[in-house]
This record gives C-alpha cells, sequence and structure tokens, in this order.
C-alpha cells in the first residue's frame, strides 16, 4: 500500500474518529442523566418518599444526588473517561501485534543480520500491528534500494530512512490519539467539582440566611451535599492523571521499540549494500 493511499485511509480514520468522540460524549451525557433522574432520585431513596427532602440514613445514592446538576455532568466525565480510557487500552494493544514485540524485534535482527529480508516480511503479515507494519514497508523498500543501480551507497540509505520516518509519521498519530480528552478529564473535572461544591454553599449560606435564625444541622447538611461534588471532581481527575500517565508510558516504550528496530534496519543495510 503507498503511503498516499495510507494518508487517505488515515483521513477516513479520523472522520470516523470524529464521529466515535461526539457520540461517545452524547451516549455519556444520556446515561448520566438517566441515572440521576431516575436511579439516584428515586423517591424510596429518600425520607417521606420525597427527593426533595433528606436522604435515608445511608443512603449514598440519595447523597450524590443531592450534589445538586453539577452531579451528571461529573458522571458523564467519568464515564467519557472510561470509554475512552478501554479504546485506548484496544488500540494500543491491536498496535503491538499478536506476539510479543521483543520476540519479535529480536526475530527480525536476526533475519537482517543473515539478509533473510523475505523471511522478515513474512514474520511483519504474521505479527501484524503498528510495528509490523512500519517494519514491512521499511524492509520492502530494502530490497528495492538493494537492487537499484543508479543510486549511490548513502543515497539509497538516506531512502531507505525517509521510507521508514514515513511509515513511523503514519502510524504513531493513532497511538497517541485521544489521549488530549484524558489530560483534558483530569483538568476539568476537579474544577467541575468545585464549581458545584461553591454554588451548593452559595444555595446553603443563602437558605440560613432566609431562615432567620442559625440552624447548624441545616448548615452542616448543606455543605456535606455540597461537597461531595468536590469529592466527585478529584476522583475523576486523579483516576484521569493516572491512565495518562500509564497510557503515555506505554507510547513511549513502543516508540523506542519502532525506533530500535529502524535503527537496526538501517545498519544492516548499510553493513551489507556496497
Amino acid at each position: 500500500m503507498s503511503n498516499t493511499q495510507k494518508k487517505g485511509g488515515q483521513t477516513l480514520g479520523d472522520a470516523l474518529q470524529s464521529a466515535f468522540t461526539l457520540t461517545a460524549i452524547l451516549l455519556a451525557f444520556v446515561i448520566s442523566i438517566i441515572v440521576y433522574k431516575y436511579v439516584m432520585g428515586n423517591p424510596v431513596n429518600f425520607e417521606g418518599g420525597n427527593p426533595a427532602g433528606h436522604p435515608l440514613p445511608g443512603n449514598y445514592l440519595a447523597m450524590v444526588y443531592k450534589g445538586g446538576f453539577i452531579v451528571p455532568l461529573l458522571m458523564m466525565v467519568l464515564l467519557v473517561l472510561i470509554i475512552f480510557s478501554c479504546e485506548r487500552a484496544i488500540t494500543l494493544r491491536k498496535a503491538k501485534g499478536k506476539g510479543r514485540i521483543n520476540v519479535f524485534v529480536k526475530d527480525l535482527q536476526t533475519n537482517l543480520t543473515n539478509d533473510k529480508i523475505e523471511d522478515a516480511i513474512v514474520s511483519c503479515d504474521k505479527q501484524k500491528g503498528s510495528l509490523a507494519n512500519v517494519m514491512k514497508a521499511g524492509l520492502l523498500r530494502y530490497r528495492i534500494l538493494q537492487h537499484d543501480p543508479k543510486l549511490e551507497k548513502d543515497q539509497k540509505i538516506l531512502a531507505l530512512q525517509k521510507e521508514f520516518e514515513e511509515a513511523t509519521a503514519l502510524e504513531l498519530p493513532m497511538l497517541s490519539r485521544n489521549l488530549v480528552i484524558l489530560s483534558t478529564i483530569a483538568s476539568i473535572s476537579v474544577l467541575i467539582g468545585l464549581l458545584g461544591t461553591v454554588l451548593g454553599m452559595i444555595r446553603a449560606f443563602g437558605a440560613l440566611a432566609q431562615a432567620g435564625a442559625p440552624d447548624a444541622l441545616a448548615l452542616a447538611t448543606g455543605i456535606s451535599e455540597a461537597l461531595i461534588n468536590t469529592a466527585f471532581g478529584i476522583s475523576g481527575s486523579l483516576l484521569a492523571i493516572v491512565l495518562y500517565n500509564y497510557f503515555s508510558t506505554q507510547i513511549d516504550s513502543f516508540t523506542y521499540k519502532i525506533d530500535e528496530a529502524g535503527f537496526s534496519l538501517v545498519q544492516s543495510f548499510a553493513a551489507t549494500t556496497k
């Protein structure tokens, strides 16, 4: 497959990815509203069967419900985080291919040392994944350049490096796609939670002022309900930071493997080509 065809496929993939992102966010929002209104806001969770009243003792669903309209937003953010974390995990698993990467890279290096280019290509077809795709593009170019009498050795090496870099540039964006969503959630989740807390505190103190007399119980209840948003937001942010760092580490490690395999390819070509 030519680089032009690959770029066309990448454009289509970007469009599908954008549609998936929008659909996932809308779906998470709808699910959050339904859970908030009909599960957490179920009358059986409250004293007297009235969602406007106090939660039943020990009923955490009702307590979270009292966090207000910010709660479904935080739930949506958490669901989006889960959806895209699963998507990243599946994508990275597919990018690594069927076998162990270390074994695959070692086999490639052995085949290159013995000038068994066809065997290396077959190994790439069996492995599949991003690394295999990059290496196969380089190997195909490797064999063509070996028998090209028109180019000097330095020109052949530069041509091989360029082919490898182009193939890598087409594969790497897929690995880091949607990580920006995880990093954004890590930032905004806690801010949304704090916003809910501030609004809840304003509501609690406003109700206390209208009552005309200090009511410690009402104030404590209002503050505890407001702080639910903070706890929810911090939890989402913490989880997003951990997942973002995990996936970033996985991508960095995978990128290193690609660079290692590419270096072996170029070095082998330089050693066997006159």
